[in-house]
């Protein structure tokens, strides 16, 4: 079985620049603004940047405040505390 940092091309991303983490993830939230769901933003940038925290700095730098708080704000259930984690 895969573990977390295994999954979803963790392999690859690893392999990448700092810039190219990055653009890739402003890439992902340019998708969040068209409707992909909140939770797939927040897990693939974690994915992406190597770490929650990495992915943590850079959401907060490619989404506002207010769309920030919005998505908390729309986040439901068990996914609310990992939402938060993510952007607050």
């Amino acid at each position: 079985m895969l573990n977390s940092n295994d999954d979803l091309g963790a392999a690859l991303f690893k392999t990448w620049s700092e810039q190219q983490r990055s653009e890739e993830i402003a890439k992902l939230v340019q998708g969040f603004r068209n409707g992909v769901p909140i939770g797939v933003l927040c897990k693939m940038s974690e994915t992406i940047a190597g770490n929650k925290k990495k992915a943590k700095q850079i959401l907060k730098r490619f989404l506002t405040p207010e769309e920030r708080k919005a998505a908390v704000a729309s986040a439901e259930g068990g996914m609310l505390p990992v939402i938060k984690s993510f952007l607050e």
